[in-house]
């Protein structure tokens, strides 16, 4: 959807990972990378990270132009981003465990490979049954690579550069979902939809090569015992979730299928538990959740990413389901926020190498949540300009305190659960967004029924009791009752809106209570925790 590392005990010497001669033993202690040399490592990281999360934005833009060209009904055209989203999360509990069994580089270098030829594969499908295999296929990697990247950043870059290199990431995390539906509304206009699978083909090429020749080689541990049982029940309680959120909407969040979901989900998780707690050999170690600095992050992180992709996900829909945009020129309206996240993004990274995760958290947490309440605003007659200021402000927020909190999270704990950290911090990231998504979905849901009946009772008004807009229009001469429904259907899908944006704003806003409790004071290059003050 991520462990992190203590990365206390700084050195000046090269990052040394040693697989302990029992498999049983805990995971060897792993010291910061020297000072100097962690950079063009990081560039490939990013590289392979931005492409990875780049790939769920640009694909949602041509699922429309997809459909027609293979002319499938609208509920199997969305397999093909169900497909991924499903296979993703059951691929991210593993992937510590795949890192540590084949080795940091080798397995990135895979991955990277099995993306670029599954891509191309996509690209080369010619009906929908085979775009959605090979979607899965692409998941694979998809789902691994953030957490193979994020493990592999923790070892590479020393701790009083953690903050900048951190900032630097950030870039394919929260960037990558802004520049997407600018890049594929482009491509799918003016192009072809099969170009936004091909672009990936060159990068893909080019990022293998650099991590074969510039990554830092991490050694396996090749008796790391497989935990069969953790896997079951982990796998099948994220599928589970995220399968029941995804259709819930259509499938009706009380229909019996909905519920077995629900119910399937919770009773796999309380036995992951059960069972990570007493194998010998965890798939991941959920004694991180000890850890209190740890959970906070991971609640932040929470409460951020709903409140993005709630904006990624609606305003889209608002521009061109209301306002009648172009996949292109609403890309060109989401565009501006992602341009400051890349200014701020590692001016974030600085502030925290220099006062710390508290402050910046605070300050991004309350500029995110302000945002969105901007955008609460929302109207059929809105600007764009309005548009862009919310959308800037919280992009403003998000570059200013993701990172600092999830680094802060992130280094509170011990080097040897470094992966299992990462694995956690991507599983919340991505179930907190889709249990957010769908929430806000069925407000939105309940709310346009409700909202609906309201003002169709005021078509039949006149004078006092009709709704100014629609008395405009009777003015204005048009008649007939279609294009009376249709400014009665935009101005309640606004509505709705406005609603899920009020109570995204509120909840993130919320959230800097939590940002309180982080600490602060520069991290010590000496030191296993940030010093406190």
């Amino acid at each position: 959807m991520t462990a992190s590392q203590d990365i206390g005990a700084a050195g000046a010497g090269p990052a040394v990972v040693t697989a302990g001669p029992d498999p049983g033993a805990p995971a060897p202690a792993v010291t910061p990378a020297r000072a100097k040399g962690w950079g063009l490592p990081l560039l490939v990281l990013i590289v392979g990270m931005f492409m990875s999360v780049l790939d769920l934005s640009i694909v949602n833009v041509a699922i429309p132009v997809i459909r027609r060209d293979f002319g499938v009904s609208t509920e199997s055209i969305q397999w093909i981003s169900t497909a991924y989203s499903l296979t993703e999360g059951v691929m991210v509990p593993v992937s510590a465990w795949l890192g540590a069994r084949f080795g940091l580089k080798r397995l990135y270098i895979w991955l990277i490979v099995l993306f670029t030829a599954s891509s191309m594969l996509c690209g080369l499908a010619t009906g929908l049954g085979g775009l959605i295999a090979f979607r899965i296929l692409q998941a694979v990697p998809g789902g691994v690579l953030p957490v193979i990247c994020l493990t592999m950043l923790y070892r590479i870059v020393p701790t009083q550069k953690l903050g900048v290199a951190m900032g630097m990431y950030g870039l394919g995390i929260v960037v990558a979902p802004g520049v997407g539906p600018t890049l594929g509304g482009y491509l799918v206009e003016h192009v072809s939809w099969r170009v936004i699978f091909y672009i990936n083909v060159p990068v893909g090429i080019l990022g293998a090569i650099a991590a074969a020749v510039v990554l830092t080689k991490f050694p396996a541990e090749r008796n790391r015992p497989f935990d069969l049982a953790g896997f079951a029940c982990i796998a099948g309680a994220l599928f589970s979730l995220l399968l029941a959120l995804e259709e819930g909407s259509s499938w009706g969040w009380t229909s019996y299928p909905i519920l077995i979901l629900f119910a399937a989900a919770i009773n796999l998780l309380a036995l992951f538990v059960v069972v990570e707690l007493y194998v010998k050999h965890p798939m991941l170690d959920i004694r991180v959740f000890k850890n209190l600095q740890y959970v906070n992050s991971l609640l932040l992180i929470s409460v951020m990413s709903v409140g993005l992709f709630a904006v990624l996900f609606y305003i889209p829909t608002f521009l061109q389901g209301v306002r009648g945009f172009s996949s292109w020129d609403t890309g060109l309206v989401l565009l501006p926020q992602a341009l400051v996240m890349m200014v701020l993004m590692p001016i974030a990274g600085q502030l925290y190498d220099r006062f710390g995760a508290r402050w910046p958290a605070i300050g991004g947490v309350l500029m995110t949540g302000s945002g969105i309440l901007l955008l609460s605003r929302i109207n059929v007659d809105i600007t764009e300009g309005e548009l862009i200021l919310g959308m800037c402000i919280m992009a403003g927020g998000l570059a200013l305190g993701m990172m600092p909190i999830m680094t802060a999270g992130l280094s509170m704990l011990p080097p040897e659960v470094t992966d299992t950290g990462s694995a956690f911090n991507t599983l919340f990231q991505r179930v907190s967004a889709a249990l957010g998504l769908a929430l806000l979905t069925a407000l939105v849901t309940s709310n346009r029924a409700q909202f609906m009946a309201d003002r169709s009772a005021l078509l039949a008004g006149s004078g006092a009791d009709v709704h100014p807009q629609v008395l405009d229009m009777q003015q204005q001469g048009e008649a007939g009752l279609l294009p009376l429904w249709q400014k009665v259907s935009a101005l309640v899908q606004a509505q709705t809106y406005s609603n899920a944006f009020f109570i995204a704003g509120c909840v993130t806003v919320a959230g800097v209570f939590l940002a309180l409790l982080l600490r602060s004071g520069r991290p010590s290059a000496g030191a296993s925790k940030p010093v406190a003050h």
